[in-house]
């Protein structure tokens, strides 16, 4: 059976490999983040669109930047505490609702349920 030692001992290796791993991923990543910077800048440069001391300030302003910023995922922790409900409205019912709004169209809408039951019963006898 493991001792306390050897237990807090893994605990450190543990903490110890993961911020080694976080800074390999956060370097790499920089890295990325610059060679696409400096390929858009070269493009510009190319272009015509931007000088070269402009290209290489705007290189280093978005490295700069995406060491400044937190992380992405702290944002991806805040969930809602309940899905958004999405209501779906047919064109239809858009119209329908749009005229009750305008006109008042309870008037109409009754017209258009009495004619419904009118047509139902023609139906039901045929």
């Amino acid at each position: 059976m493991p001792g306390f030692g050897d237990i807090l001992q893994k605990a450190v290796y543990l903490g110890v490999g993961l911020a080694s791993y976080a800074g390999e991923k956060a370097g790499s990543k920089l890295t990325e983040l610059r060679t696409e910077a400096q390929k858009l800048a070269d493009e510009l440069v190319k272009r015509g669109e931007m000088s070269t001391e402009e290209a290489r300030r705007f290189v280093e302003d978005m490295v700069q930047q995406a060491q400044q910023q937190p992380p992405v995922e702290s944002a991806r922790e805040e969930k809602p505490a309940e899905p958004r409900r999405i209501e779906i409205i047919s064109e239809e019912e858009e119209v329908s609702a749009k005229e009750t709004k305008e006109t008042g169209g309870v008037d109409k809408l009754r017209e258009q349920v009495q004619n419904l039951q009118d047509e139902l019963r023609r139906l039901k006898r045929d």
